[in-house]
């Protein structure tokens, strides 16, 4: 499995790694003009600010990235990364009829469930260590000397996107392990991951509404918040992302294992 899918992996993971080494290398255009960015972010609406998670400002390279990148960019990057691989791991190979050769051989469901999981994750993990490491070569190469990076709170921000997308994967996977056909898959996927994200975006746009970020896991995800030394509520929702994660991949793998496959 790592072999067939190890070039799509680094695909992303590449994809991720350009992006965030674009966002440093633009950061000194930037600023020169700080200061009139962040007057005209305080000028905004609280809502419009919050939903585009410009919360932090431009005062920083940790803050620029945060709201210009992992805000929004690296969200949608590894949230299609989440869905197409899921689904290519699992119902596809039930729609094209290639389980039925892995469970020919003298394997398992369970352990066909847990290495596709398994291979999952390591892409995962292996887009955001590139992306990390790329943030603290870009600010080596383009801003300045690393002693002068907030290297602690960007790492906390890397992690707590990878705990977010660990929950995205296994929401994924969950439903992966129970389709019969690939794009009925990817369809409820997607919908389900980009419907949860809008309600948080839609949430953030106005007091009012703000009630319907509760009903979406990626309300627990704030990168600016982290940067700006936010940090009272991470435990408690990295540990509820860590759970979500748990449970969807463990409930997918213990229902592939019983349900009926069209082999």
């Amino acid at each position: 499995m790592m072999k067939i899918h190890i070039k799509g992996m680094m695909n992303y993971a590449f994809g991720s790694a350009f992006y965030i080494l674009l966002m440093f290398w633009l950061f000194p255009s930037f600023a020169g003009n700080n200061a009139a960015l962040d007057e005209l972010i305080k000028s905004l609406p609280p809502g419009m600010t919050n939903a585009f998670n410009l919360g932090s400002g431009f005062g920083t390279v940790e803050a620029f990235i945060s709201g210009e990148y992992y805000g929004l960019l690296l969200v949608l990057i590894v949230s299609i990364f989440c869905i197409m691989f899921t689904t290519q791991l699992m119902a596809k190979l039930v729609d094209q009829g290639s389980m039925a050769y892995l469970l020919a051989t003298p394997t398992t469901r369970g352990k066909v469930a847990i290495t596709q999981a398994a291979v999952f994750l390591t892409g995962l993990l292996s887009i955001m260590t590139v992306t990390t490491l790329c943030g603290f070569a870009g600010y080596a190469m383009f801003i300045g000397n690393l002693s002068d990076f907030h290297g602690a709170a960007y790492l906390r921000m890397n992690l707590a996107a990878l705990l977010l997308f660990f929950a995205v994967g296994g929401i994924a996977f969950l439903v992966s392990s129970l389709a019969n056909d690939e794009k009925k898959a990817l369809g409820i996927s997607a919908v389900l991951t980009f419907g949860f994200f809008s309600l948080d975006f839609i949430g953030k746009l106005s007091e009012k509404i703000n009630w319907m970020r509760k009903l979406t896991y990626f309300s627990l995800y704030d990168p600016s918040g982290i940067i700006g030394g936010k940090t009272e509520t991470a435990a408690l929702a990295w540990s509820v992302l860590i759970v979500i994660g748990l449970v969807t991949f463990a409930v997918g793998i213990a229902l592939f294992r019983k349900r009926d496959l069209p082999l």
